[in-house]
């Protein structure tokens, strides 16, 4: 058994839960993915996360959803979630006040055509490539964007399953 995963694999059931879930907050997705403990290693508990992503329902996926800011917000402080969102979301800080409001703008016309946040994998994305993939969005099918929204749900948690076993 790895090292950086053992840890996970040694917790209770609850306690595992509760750790996958800031990587995921599906209670149905943590439950799955704590439950096919124990993992070899890293790379069988990542395969696990982004499958379990991909087999959700939508409203597991909502519930999933309403742990993520908008774009430009901030996640709830002192939390690891609003840590990790913080960091990902860097790409717009140095973003000029125009983007910022194009970015705004699109959030509210976005959630009003879907019902749900705007949801990007905004790690290594300028403000600009948000911007752009928040207008292409917008002209989604309801179908097809559930689908984006999925995929890039399953590109987060792969992101923060790292950061959750990085910082053990």
């Amino acid at each position: 058994m790895s090292g950086e995963i053992g840890w996970l694999n040694s917790l209770p059931a609850d306690q595992a839960e509760a750790e996958l879930l800031t990587c995921c907050a599906s209670h149905v997705w943590a439950q799955k993915v704590a439950a096919h403990r124990p993992y070899v290693d890293s790379t069988s508990l990542m395969a696990a996360a982004v499958a379990g992503v991909r087999e959700l329902s939508w409203p597991d996926i909502e519930e999933a959803l309403s742990a993520h800011p908008r774009i430009g917000d901030r996640a709830k402080a002192g939390t690891r979630e609003a840590e990790w969102s913080a960091g990902e979301q860097s790409g717009t800080a140095s973003a000029d006040q125009q983007t910022l409001d194009d970015i705004a703008a699109g959030n509210l016309a976005y959630e009003q055509r879907f019902g749900h946040v705007f949801l990007i994998r905004a790690a290594g994305r300028s403000a600009e490539q948000i911007r752009a993939e928040l207008r292409r969005r917008l002209a989604n099918t309801a179908e097809g964007e559930r689908i984006a929204t999925q995929r890039e749900l399953a590109d987060i948690t792969r992101l923060r399953i790292r950061k959750l076993l990085e910082d053990r």
